[in-house]
């Protein structure tokens, strides 16, 4: 791997399990670079949103909430509003109401220059769904991780049952299915494959594998 330019910036899509908040952070973490969870912004705004009873279809309510909300990223904690909310914005509810909110196009304006003001410093590793065409599109290095829904499924399943969760591995299946399809068929910043992404499946893959490989596609 050669000696990296300064900034320099790698975006990371995937759907829903593929382990890109994983591999993100640990290839930050090797490389100096700040890290962006671009889902976790979403899901912290759906968590509020669930918290004031806003339906999922009430695009201004839900655009207002980005501007009255204090959101903070604290090392592995996330915070709302001076509370930490890592562990509730990752439920099965959260991460479908998350999805539902992440196809309004007006809500995803709203939040583009917050996650584009992460590329400071060394430069930023960032993970989401359009991270490589939407977000980033002028990235250094763009990747798309993907892995089969049961796979996806199963990695989900065994996060929750070790955080005391009772799920059913089918109805995890279902939901991943559910989510690929509204997030590949949303007007707004769809999922898809950029056209100078690297791919890389991760199905039988160890976590320090893949970040290996990615780390290789720097040249």
């Amino acid at each position: 791997m050669k000696l990296l330019k300064v900034p320099y910036l790698i975006a990371i899509d995937g759907p829903a399990g593929s382990g890109k908040g994983t591999i993100a952070k640990l290839i930050s973490n090797k490389l100096n670079l700040n890290y962006l969870d671009s889902g976790a912004i979403y899901r912290v705004i759906a968590l509020s949103a669930v918290i004031k009873n806003i339906p999922s279809n009430q695009v201004l309510k839900l655009i207002s909430l980005v501007g009255n909300i204090n959101m903070e990223f604290k090392g592995e904690n996330i915070l709302l509003n001076n509370k930490i909310v890592t562990d509730k914005i990752r439920t099965s509810e959260i991460s479908k109401f998350s999805s539902e909110i992440a196809v309004h196009s007006k809500l995803r304006d709203e939040i583009l220059n917050l996650q584009r003001s992460f590329n400071q410093g060394n430069g930023l590793v960032a993970e989401g769904r359009d991270m490589t065409t939407v977000v980033f599109p002028n990235a250094d290095l763009k990747v798309y991780l993907d892995a089969s829904p049961h796979e996806r499924a199963n990695r989900r399943y065994k996060q929750l049952i070790i955080k005391g969760n009772n799920v059913n591995i089918y109805d995890l299946t279902s939901e991943i299915e559910a989510r690929d399809k509204r997030d590949k068929e949303r007007k707004a910043s769809p999922l898809k494959i950029a056209d100078e992404a690297k791919i890389l499946n991760t199905d039988g893959l160890t976590i320090s594998q893949t970040v290996d490989k990615i780390l290789t596609f720097i040249i």
